[in-house]
């Protein structure tokens, strides 16, 4: 698996940027993209790219664009495929390119360490306490109790919202089969599904998952 600091490709399609900084500390990875026509996040994550972002200690992975034939189709999963989000670990001997994805993925968040990974996400239905499941406008997570950094970073962005509908909350909603949690059982990382609510234009949801990553990183200490 890719150690170097630089532009990788994790699949002959799939993108991977690592950075690291002189001051060391642990690994970060953001992810976009594992659900094609979940967008926004994937559009956060290369602006903030082009822009430069850079870790200001430890290492920092970047996938903008996990699964790109179901994002070219703008689509959950490629017609006839896989939810790529519930195929790890994965298989590399399946015929299926979701599942040998998925086994890649999972070899290099075990070689890396990750200590922090955020999977980008949207959802059609705004959080609410009442409506299970619904997730818009939430830091979604799987293991009891929530991360600190989770809740702080939920602070925050109420602290930038533009109005009472943008409010956000973290949401423990334990899926055993989604990447995240997966990954979160195997290697003891701090995991989160970030989830913009749909709802929102699409300029704005791109702000708040830009928040989003920004304020993770922060107060994770990689920027």
């Amino acid at each position: 698996m890719p150690r170097a600091a630089g532009h990788h490709l994790l699949w002959p399609n799939v993108h991977l940027h690592i950075f690291d900084a002189e001051e060391p500390g642990p690994t970060a990875l953001i992810q976009a993209g594992i659900h094609g026509d979940e967008i926004a996040g994937v559009h956060a994550v290369e602006e903030l790219l082009e822009e430069g972002l850079r870790p200001r200690r430890g290492r920092l992975l970047v996938v903008p664009v996990m699964n790109p034939p179901a994002y070219r189709a703008q689509q959950r999963a490629v017609e006839g495929g896989l939810d790529l989000n519930r195929q790890f670990p994965g298989d590399p001997d399946h015929e299926r390119y979701e599942r040998k994805l998925a086994h890649l993925f999972m070899e290099l968040v075990k070689d890396e360490e990750v200590a922090l990974m955020a999977t980008l996400h949207e959802s059609k239905k705004r959080y609410d306490p009442e409506v299970t499941p619904s997730f818009g406008q939430t830091l979604v997570y799987g293991v009891d109790p929530c991360p600190p950094l989770l809740a702080q970073v939920v602070d925050e962005l109420n602290g930038h919202r533009a109005s009472d509908e943008e409010a956000w909350a973290t949401q423990y909603y334990p899926v055993s089969t989604s990447s995240t949690e997966v990954i979160v059982d195997a290697i003891g990382c701090i995991g989160v599904c970030v989830e913009t609510w749909m709802g929102f234009e699409l300029g704005r949801r791109v702000q708040m998952q830009r928040d989003v990553v920004r304020f993770l990183l922060e107060g994770f200490g990689t920027l």
